[in-house]
């Protein structure tokens, strides 16, 4: 997968946004709220987590795939564009993850 099979899933989920829900997963998702979005981003999570610890290769990849999708719905219902977390990756590249941590501020 390179930028621009992630660009055309963002494409393709901001046109069903607003399609009919009984004809559209992305449409249905939205439909019952960023709530049940975030939900499921976090079921992918887990379901991957638990791919990655037991399952097979093929297995995480196919929920690794569905994390991606359900983290890219819910980067839409926020109009978050994914330019703006790979510009995020970008800015942290080349830095150590320890020392990129430590300059987040803390609350």
């Amino acid at each position: 997968m390179d930028q621009s099979t992630l660009a055309r899933l963002e494409a393709t989920i901001a046109a069903r946004r607003s399609a009919d829900p009984d004809a559209s997963y992305v449409a249905r998702l939205h439909a019952k709220g960023l709530g049940k979005i975030a939900q499921k981003v976090g079921e992918e999570g887990v379901e991957t987590v638990i791919a990655a610890l037991s399952g097979s290769a093929d297995e995480l990849v196919g929920e690794a795939a569905d994390l991606l999708f359900h983290l890219m719905v819910l980067l839409g219902a926020r109009d978050v564009p994914l330019a703006r977390v790979l510009a995020e990756l970008d800015r942290r590249e080349g830095l150590s993850g320890l020392a990129e941590k430590a300059a987040r501020p803390r609350d």
